[in-house]
């Protein structure tokens, strides 16, 4: 059996994952529809879908795509926000940083679409990343 890089759940257990390849470190979105997603913005890490490992035995983790390029993951159950995913990279799964066990061994490295950032939040100076 491979050794899990990490391991993570959702707020009320009945989702819960896995990592068995490597993880990218942490990237903060401000665009609007991760801060609906979560409240905030979203701090998410991601690692290749094959190398996720997701138990949901009574199949509470449901995706939510409200445009056709992405999707989110949330558990019905609690409501905890859990996964992101881009429709032209199937490869890759986007993972909520804060659903991860600790310690994590990850570092917030960069943040996407800051200018759509709540006008309440002031941010860490990170470089901003370039999306497409």
């Amino acid at each position: 059996m491979d050794e899990s890089r990490a391991a993570g759940r959702c707020l009320c257990g009945g989702v819960t994952f896995r990592v068995i390849g490597p993880i990218r470190d942490v990237i903060n979105c401000h665009c609007h529809r991760c801060r609906q997603f979560t409240g905030h913005y979203m701090a998410a890490t991601s690692a290749r879908t094959a190398d996720v490992e997701i138990r949901d035995p009574e199949r509470l983790l449901t995706w939510y795509f409200p445009v056709e390029e992405a999707g989110y993951g949330f558990c019905r159950g609690c409501g905890s926000s859990l996964f992101w995913r881009a429709q032209n990279s199937p490869g890759w799964l986007s993972i909520c940083a804060g659903t991860l066990e600790p310690p994590t061994g990850l570092t917030t490295v960069a943040a996407w679409w800051v200018s759509e950032a709540g006008d309440y939040h002031q941010r860490a100076d990170l470089p901003e990343q370039a999306t497409e």
